[in-house]
């Protein structure tokens, strides 16, 4: 027992340090995005670093990925070990006099979450590494506003991304909170860290469903 207890704990701290580097990740991606509606040639000049630079191709974007998939398996392990350890012995149980709703439907959010990525992938990083490695095209700096503007010209795929970018925020609300707590922060800074993460929770996603809806009002017209 006490053995599979060191494990599930183990697992809590991984996820909770992974779920810590994508939430800094998500808003550094939001700082370069929000750019593409305030400064576009900023926006092309920001892109273009990241999308040449070796450390990030090279060390960061190999991290993050790996960041990626350990989030989401821990959470889906987590997940079924607790349902598992639940068995019979909580028939009785109500969840909603003990959690909240997005606490107890976290795997949900996650799950959307992880789609959203998937799609987000194959929207942005897959033609990026067609284009670099598999095209083999010449740098081009400014091609990044144009090429992102044209993804939001269909309704259908900006209603998914506002949708996901909703359900992103109801798995911040529960989530960046309960990251510090499993790493054991419990302090005089508390209060101060929880009102942060649900400020955070809230206008970083909403940030991104504007930028998704300012490009789909305002495409491009040649």
């Amino acid at each position: 027992m006490s053995g599979l207890l060191k494990s599930s704990i183990a697992r809590k701290i991984l996820m909770a340090l992974s779920g810590l580097f994508l939430v800094f990740f998500l808003g550094q991606h939001f700082i370069i995005n929000i750019t593409s509606v305030i400064a576009p040639d900023t926006f092309n000049s920001w892109s273009h670093f990241m999308g040449y630079n070796p450390l990030v191709q090279y060390v960061l974007q190999p991290i993050l990925i790996a960041g990626v998939i350990v989030h989401f398996v821990m959470g889906f392990v987590l997940e079924i070990q607790n349902r598992n350890a639940r068995g019979t012995g909580y028939v009785k149980y109500k969840g909603a006099a003990n959690a909240s709703w997005i606490s107890r439907n976290m795997i949900i959010s996650g799950a959307v979450t992880l789609a959203f990525l998937g799609l987000h992938f194959y929207d942005f990083w897959f033609p990026e590494m067609a284009y670099k490695y598999v095209e083999g095209n010449p740098e081009d700096a400014t091609r990044y506003y144009e090429e992102t503007v044209h993804k939001f010209e269909s309704p259908i795929r900006t209603l998914l991304y506002v949708v996901s970018f909703v359900l992103l925020a109801l798995h911040l609300l529960h989530g960046f909170a309960s990251s510090f707590q499993t790493m054991g922060v419990n302090n005089k800074y508390t209060p101060a860290i929880k009102t942060f993460t649900k400020i955070f929770a809230i206008t970083i996603p909403l940030g991104f469903v504007f930028i998704a809806v300012y490009h789909h009002l305002n495409p491009i017209t040649h």
